[in-house]
């Protein structure tokens, strides 16, 4: 068994105008993306264990990680900007994974089939993704998360606001999207005590409903809204 490797990156962005940070893991194996928590940047994941905690998968060829900065300090986490210009925001955010990160690690892993996990935010950030854009990733998990945009505007609503609350998107999505996003592996998973509980489990339902297959799992007893939590469980859904 080798020891990790571990790379530092940048990858540049048209839709960002920026350098977009990145820490890769292994060179082998099924790409797992890590994305960060609301303010977090591209070492969070590393820092609270979440790399550590698959380390032996990577060492052992099964999977490759990349944790990835966000954007979230300049769009969800900076109070002087209101709804329409953070989800303006995020949507470049949304165009850089779509037609610039992903198509990137396809190319360098020679797979088209990573998967995409966050938790809390990221939970968010993961499952829109993978709603919106099915044919990038393989597999999405999302633990401890929100899937009703209404979490993030204060109740503020437009077009671009319900096309990234795929709670309410995909209840309406017709039967071609659907069986796209039947091919995806979804997992959905929160602690009891959660106080975002009742979003992955009203999220599960409208899954469920329109026929897509979906891992739930709801840890009893715990809050699982926190790093040990995450921790504890993402190595079961790698690769």
């Amino acid at each position: 068994m080798r020891l990790m490797i571990r790379q530092e990156g940048r990858l540049p962005s048209h839709h960002l105008g920026k350098e977009m940070e990145y820490i890769w893991f292994g060179d082998r194996g099924r790409l797992l993306v890590m994305l960060p928590t609301s303010a977090g940047r591209q070492n969070e994941n590393e820092d609270f264990g979440l790399v550590g905690a698959v380390e032996s998968k990577i060492e052992a060829g099964e999977i490759q990680v990349i944790c990835l900065d966000s954007i979230n300090r300049e769009s969800w986490a900076d109070d002087d900007l209101d709804a329409p210009e953070k989800l303006r925001r995020h949507e470049l955010y949304d165009r850089f994974l779509h037609e610039e990160f992903f198509p990137w690690t396809a190319h360098k892993t020679g797979r088209d089939d990573p998967i995409l996990y966050g938790a809390s935010l990221g939970g968010w950030q993961a499952a829109t993704f993978a709603a919106r854009h099915p044919e990038s990733v393989g597999r999405v998990i999302a633990f401890s998360g929100f899937f009703d945009a209404r979490q993030l505007t204060d109740d503020y609503w437009s077009e671009q606001a319900y096309f990234f609350s795929p709670a309410d998107f995909i209840s309406n999505m017709d039967s071609d999207w659907i069986e796209r996003l039947s091919r995806i592996g979804w997992v959905i998973a929160t602690g009891e005590q959660d106080m975002l509980v009742e979003q992955t489990r009203n999220f599960a339902r409208v899954l469920r409903k329109k026929g897509i297959p979906v891992h739930e799992e709801v840890w009893p007893g715990v809050f699982g809204h926190d790093w040990p939590f995450w921790k504890e469980h993402l190595p079961r859904f790698a690769p």
